[in-house]
């Protein structure tokens, strides 16, 4: 280890002993505000802020050393068993790269697919017990479906052309709106969830992150919300005193505008 890294370890040690909130600190603590630390990564990463990226990237290796930290005391593992497990990983499951040559049972690399492929087929010989093991169960709902998604595919579940794909929008759209006809809040709630599914896997054979393009969407209807907002202040109203076909009327003034 270097000498920046071995600063922060012994800041992490010095902290762990002294400082009051520190030393209170668990796994289960820590947990959520890990998960904040990634979001606000991936905001920089959107941003392109690289200042941002730099300062969350601290963040989150601040987070791996204080999770060894705690492991160490634990008596489970140390950062070292950290590194060289990810190490070992790295060079096992890339054969390719530092193996002797020899491909049994798996592709020859060519390219980045034949790569997340044989990954997978690595990650099975070591024991694991589906292909769907290693998809984090508290992830995101559209996140967790496009990961399940790009994992069965690498071992050939997966339709063979972008029509198929369309079809099963199409069908589960259907029982979607025959759910909502019959009624039932389970029911419709499933097939709902079918929906979801199955754009999310269109989008995925379009070359599309399901989950940006939300976000995207996400984003656009914040600018035009508060653009509406900024409007009525303008003309003295409140958006609580107009009709729907006033602010309706706004909005696609501003979605005008925009498309010019």
């Amino acid at each position: 280890m270097n000498e920046t890294f071995l600063r922060l370890v012994k800041i992490m040690d010095e902290l762990r002993e002294q400082c009051p909130w520190d030393k209170k600190q668990t796994i289960q603590t820590l947990r959520h505000l890990t998960i904040e630390e990634t979001y606000e990564l991936a905001d920089a990463i959107d941003a392109e802020n690289w200042a941002g990226i730099k300062e969350e990237l601290g963040d989150i290796l601040l987070h791996i050393v204080f999770y060894a930290k705690i492991g160490s005391e634990k008596k489970e593992f140390v950062l070292d068993d950290v590194i060289n497990g990810i190490c070992d990983k790295l060079i096992t499951r890339h054969p390719h790269i530092y193996g002797d040559g020899k491909m049994d049972g798996l592709k020859k690399v060519i390219s980045e697919e034949d790569v997340k492929q044989n990954w997978e087929k690595l990650k099975l010989k070591e024991g694991k017990k589906s292909v769907l093991e290693g998809v984090p169960k508290s992830l995101p709902s559209m996140v967790k479906a496009i990961r399940l998604q790009e994992k069965s595919k690498t071992v050939g579940f997966e339709w063979e052309n972008i029509e198929q794909v369309y079809a099963k929008v199409e069908e589960e759209l259907l029982e979607l709106k025959e759910a909502v006809k019959a009624g039932g809040h389970d029911k419709i709630e499933d097939e709902m969830g079918d929906v979801f599914f199955s754009l999310i896997n269109f989008a995925r054979f379009l070359q599309v992150d399901a989950d940006s393009a939300l976000e995207r969407t996400n984003k656009k209807f914040i600018r035009r919300f508060m653009a509406i907002e900024t409007v009525a202040t303008a003309q003295s109203k409140s958006l609580e005193n107009m009709s729907l076909e006033e602010m309706d009327t706004i909005w696609n003034d501003i979605k005008q505008k925009e498309n010019k």
